[in-house]
C-alpha cells in the first residue's frame, strides 16, 4: 500500500510555515532527508512528503521551538539513543517509569546488581511501561516484549522501527518492523497495538531532560 503523500505547496498552505522555515529545519536535521520525495507531476518535478509523519513533525516543532533551540530539537528528533545513563534510584526519582515496569525488566533480563541503565535500556523499559499502563499487554507479554527488544532492537538503533503486538487464538507475538511498514498476515491474526520506536525515543528524551540525552 502506497504511503499517503502531501505536496510541498499543500503542506505550506496547511501549516502556515514558510519555504525558508521548511528548508532551515531540513538543514538542522529536524526533518529527515528521506521525507523529501521528488516525483514527476504535470508541472515537472515536485516535492512530496509522507503526510501523517510530516504534519505530526511540524506540529511538534511549532509547539516546542519556543522552549528548545533548534539544535536541541534536532537531538530530540534523532533516532539515535545517546550516551546518557541513570541508576534505578534516578529513574524512579524522575518518575520516568513505574517501579512495576522497572522491576519486571530487571527480573526478565536477570540483573542481580544495581547497575547504571543506558538510554537504550531505559527506552525499552519506557515502552514496556507505556504498554502496561495502557492495558494493552499482560505481565507475561511484557516479559516477551523485553526479550524481543533486548534481542533485536540494538541492531536497529538509529533506524525507524515499529513494534507490533499480534494475537492469534489468544497467543501473543511481538514483531519489530523496520520502517514501520504495512505487513500482511492471515485473517485470524489480530494486531493489538503498534508503536513507533522513534516517537517513543522523542518522548523519553523530552521526559528525561528536553533533549539532553
Amino acid at each position: 500500500m502506497n504511503e499517503d503523500l502531501i505536496s510541498k505547496k499543500e503542506l505550506l498552505d496547511m501549516t502556515g510555515i514558510s519555504y525558508g522555515q521548511l528548508y532551515r529545519w531540513k538543514r538542522k536535521n529536524l526533518i529527515p532527508e528521506q521525507w523529501f520525495i521528488r516525483k514527476s507531476s504535470f508541472t515537472g518535478q515536485e516535492t512530496f512528503f509522507p503526510r501523517d509523519k510530516m504534519l505530526q513533525r511540524i506540529d511538534r516543532i511549532l509547539n516546542m521551538k519556543d522552549d528548545l533551540s533548534l539544535d536541541a530539537l534536532a537531538d530530540v528528533f534523532s533516532p539515535n539513543t545517546g550516551e546518557l545513563s541513570l541508576s534505578v534510584g534516578e529513574i524512579l526519582e524522575r518518575n520516568i517509569v513505574s517501579s512495576t515496569s522497572l522491576n519486571l525488566y530487571i527480573e526478565t533480563i536477570g540483573i542481580t546488581e544495581q547497575p547504571q541503565f543506558s538510554f537504550e535500556q531505559i527506552l525499552i523499559i519506557y515502552v514496556l511501561d507505556k504498554l502496561l499502563r495502557s492495558g494493552d499487554i499482560s505481565l507475561e507479554e511484557g516479559r516477551l516484549l523485553v526479550r524481543t527488544l533486548e534481542s533485536y532492537f540494538p541492531e536497529q538503533t538509529g533506524r525507524e522501527v515499529g513494534v507490533r503486538l499480534t494475537r492469534k487464538m489468544g497467543v501473543g507475538a511481538f514483531l519489530l518492523v523496520p520502517g514501520d511498514v504495512d505487513i500482511f498476515m492471515d485473517s485470524e491474526v489480530r494486531t493489538v497495538t503498534r508503536l513507533a520506536m522513534a516517537q517513543c525515543t522523542e518522548e523519553l528524551k523530552l521526559l528525561i531532560g528536553g533533549g539532553d540525552a
